[in-house]
């Protein structure tokens, strides 16, 4: 099991090293450039083209069953479910199969009515509260992961 980040505006960079170290897991930090690189030999940073979905690309390219991406870009968490993967959300939100139809349909409706009034919205603000609410998902993540591995060595 590894960790792949989308780390482009990714405000969990941190958390999800701290705690990929704690449970000694690889983790790959992908991105368009200007990250600094980790001592830490379980820590890789992969810089990728300039293009728009470039390090979606790579992470789906990369991604294996039973890993975990964190991405807030749902199409990617999207595809990285159709790879085996599991999928979190920097506010801690994980998508599986039953909730990423409906987190796919409300993205594009909220394109196209952002689109036909032609106003810009903003994300509200990434809170301490998210950040807490992540960590407790990842630890969640890690432990179903590690619990469906170790059935599946059992049989």
């Amino acid at each position: 099991m590894r960790i792949l980040v989308d780390a482009d505006a990714c405000p969990v960079k941190q958390e999800v090293v701290k705690v990929a170290q704690r449970y000694e897991l690889e983790t790959v930090i992908v991105s368009n450039g200007g990250l600094r690189p980790s001592r830490d030999p379980l820590i890789r940073h992969v810089t990728v083209g300039a293009g728009a979905d470039a390090a979606d690309d790579w992470i789906v390219q990369e991604a294996q069953a039973g890993d975990i991406v964190v991405t807030a870009d749902i199409p990617l968490a999207s595809r990285a479910l159709e790879k085996s993967a599991y999928a979190l959300g920097p506010t801690g939100k994980v998508f599986d199969d039953n909730t990423i139809g409906m987190a796919l349909a409300m993205r594009d409706l909220k394109q196209r009515i952002r689109e036909s009034t032609q106003s810009l919205t903003r994300n509200r603000t990434f809170s301490s509260t998210d950040r807490s609410t992540f960590l407790q998902s990842l630890d969640r993540l890690i432990a179903k992961a590690n619990s469906t591995k170790s059935r599946k060595a059992q049989t």
